[in-house]
């Protein structure tokens, strides 16, 4: 029962809580298992966590998103959490939960790509290695997103009163300031790639074009792929039961339209409907409206 009650309250869920329970089990996961198979959490995440160097991102390309839902720390995944929430919060009072996730996924593939180029372009990552994981990049889409959309939303902060372009002038400055720090400098610079993402998303938005209409899509067209196929109904015909004798005699009054029926229905005892040829299908549909 309890089983089933959880199920059913993920399925009813808006898109952030759902985002934040995939979130947090992997992060349970990765954790529990390492700590049971006495395993360094990067053994079990390195398919998974986007790499910098290109060669290796070709041979897991879907890491581009993966890497966007794996924590490794618990303080890491409570704040990315607490801020996806909020920040999401605004996001749905305005906007479908379809575009909530488009800015998230896109948000992390910008991210994402900003990361790869970085290294692989600027000469002060040359002497560094490193691997990509965590939602900063896309909750950094989510907050630029909703702050250039609707900059001047009020917040309130225990006592202080700020607006939503405060709090983001602020964060993006915040990782400005810490980029220097090359241990850490792809991970802000992917931030900057999702600020950037949803800074560009509002705007065009609020011109009138929407540049993720095509991501939900192709989101559509993904989510239809693992949806049972619905066979397509047909109205059913009937045919009088009737003895030899009567039969005999009312063959010949017959129409040629009702034999056509009952050679369609035989064919259809014998093999089945999706036996029948388009003009067979849809003489049975009109013979079914016109019944």
């Amino acid at each position: 029962m309890a089983q089933g009650s959880l199920s059913y309250q993920f399925k009813t869920a808006d898109i952030i809580t759902k985002v934040m329970v995939i979130n947090g089990i992997i992060f349970l996961a990765i954790t529990i298992f390492s700590a049971l198979l006495q395993l360094n959490p990067e053994a079990l995440i390195r398919w998974f966590q986007l790499p910098e160097e290109i060669g290796q991102f070709i041979v897991q390309p879907w890491s581009l998103l993966t890497y966007s839902f794996i924590h490794t720390g618990f303080f890491h995944v409570l704040f990315n959490m607490l801020w996806l929430y909020f920040f999401g919060r605004h996001v749905l009072n305005l906007f479908s939960e379809r575009r909530f996730l488009t800015v998230y996924l896109m948000g992390a593939i910008s991210g994402g790509i900003l990361y790869m180029l970085s290294y692989n372009v600027f000469p002060a990552f040359s002497l560094y290695n490193g691997n990509l994981i965590g939602a900063s990049a896309a909750i950094m889409a989510i907050m630029a997103f909703i702050a250039t959309y609707t900059p001047n939303a009020p917040v309130r902060i225990f006592t202080i009163n700020l607006k939503l372009w405060h709090i983001a002038v602020f964060l993006i400055v915040w990782d400005l300031i810490r980029l220097p720090a090359l241990n850490n400098a792809g991970g802000l610079l992917a931030h900057l790639g999702g600020a950037i993402f949803g800074y560009i998303y509002a705007r065009q938005l609020m011109k009138g074009s929407d540049i993720g209409l095509w991501f939900e899509k192709l989101m559509d067209g993904v989510t239809n792929l693992f949806k049972p196929k619905k066979k397509k109904p047909f109205k059913k015909v009937h045919r009088t039961t009737q003895s030899k004798t009567q039969r005999s005699k009312t063959n010949e009054a017959r129409s040629d339209h009702q034999k056509m029926v009952d050679t369609i229905l035989d064919k259809i005892g014998k093999s089945g409907y999706d036996s029948l040829t388009k003009e067979e299908k849809d003489f049975l549909f009109k013979a079914g409206k016109d019944s």
